[in-house]
């Protein structure tokens, strides 16, 4: 063999070699770009409705791509993302200084980027007449000072509140305690705590006594293309800030009062997103914080973190 045959010999084994390590998955196992590839992000269950409706327009113009998504509680989901286990979760609240700090000294620069805006609802049995609350009765309820419906002093003749959550470390649970009971745990000893937002429902349904505390985009039915009316089997409760609520001071969690502030219970919606190699999750949260992504918001009756809001007065004819 000639010394050009070693040298073309020496070219073919380099060529191979480069496109063995050009093939080669990189260490987290990712072959995702921001158009196409497999991958899964958490969501708190929660939000599951919103973030479902994102998905399938987001992935309608995207052929290669597939998200999973994985609905579960807001504190199993940020542990997955502080564990380097999922690169994109949507959480009820920011990552802590704590938390960024952590993720910072694995090499990583994690972001909390708001989305969009969403509210609490507390919804009752359709067979109870009792739909206006303040502020400070629901208090008063969830630290088991106020046990029974009478004591609201509406003359209720139903029995024993029960309180029903959808999971014990959801973020609903978390805004409860957080900024309903100023850093409080819940004390009401007839708290129950399920394991979905459809079961929240589903168990208002059965018991007369209930209230459910669930998302409001969770309410909206979807035939209704303005948003202002609610599942028709139980009843949205009217929210006072004032200590004793009146319908005139009461509001239910529709968009326009949310916008205003006049509803109370109003959650931030934060993606929280780590994802170095700027690919799939990253093009997922962008794209949410699109004008499209956040119309998405607007038509699903929760309020856009971004863009301009034009409110219309109406006259209505009965």
């Amino acid at each position: 063999m000639n010394k050009t045959s070693f040298i073309y010999v020496g070219f073919t084994l380099m060529a191979i070699l480069l496109a063995a390590c050009s093939n080669k998955k990189p260490k987290d196992g990712r072959t995702d770009t921001p158009s196409s590839g497999t991958i899964s992000f958490v969501s708190d269950e929660s939000f599951s409705p919103i973030i479902d409706e994102e998905k399938e327009v987001f992935l309608a113009s995207l052929p290669d791509a597939h998200l999973n998504p994985i609905y579960t509680n807001e504190s199993d989901g940020i542990n997955q993302l502080l564990k380097g286990k999922c690169w994109l979760v949507f959480a009820a609240r920011a990552l802590k200084p704590s938390e960024v700090e952590s993720m910072k000294a694995q090499n990583f620069l994690p972001q909390s980027i708001k989305i969009g805006y969403d509210a609490l609802a507390l919804i009752v049995n359709k067979a109870n007449a009792d739909t206006l609350i303040s502020v400070k009765d629901f208090k008063e309820i969830l630290m088991g000072k106020t046990t029974q419906w009478n004591q609201l002093g509406s003359g209720s003749k139903s029995g024993t509140i029960s309180v029903v959550f959808d999971n014990p470390k959801s973020s609903t649970v978390h805004f409860v305690e957080d900024s309903i009971l100023g850093g409080k745990a819940i004390a009401n000893p007839n708290v129950v705590a399920v394991k979905k937002t459809a079961e929240v429902i589903k168990y208002v349904e059965d018991n007369p006594n209930a209230i459910g505390i669930i998302g409001n985009n969770w309410l909206n039915d979807k035939r209704d293309t303005t948003n202002l009316t609610f599942n028709k089997n139980i009843r949205v409760m009217s929210v006072s800030s004032v200590d004793h609520a009146t319908p005139a001071n009461s509001y239910k969690p529709y968009q326009y009062y949310i916008w205003t502030g006049q509803y109370p219970f109003v959650r931030t919606i934060y993606a929280l997103l780590n994802d170095p190699r700027r690919a799939l999750p990253a093009a997922f949260e962008h794209f949410i914080e699109s004008p499209k992504g956040q119309l998405i918001f607007m038509k699903a009756g929760l309020l856009p973190a971004y863009g301009n809001i034009n409110v219309r007065d109406v006259n209505i004819s009965q």
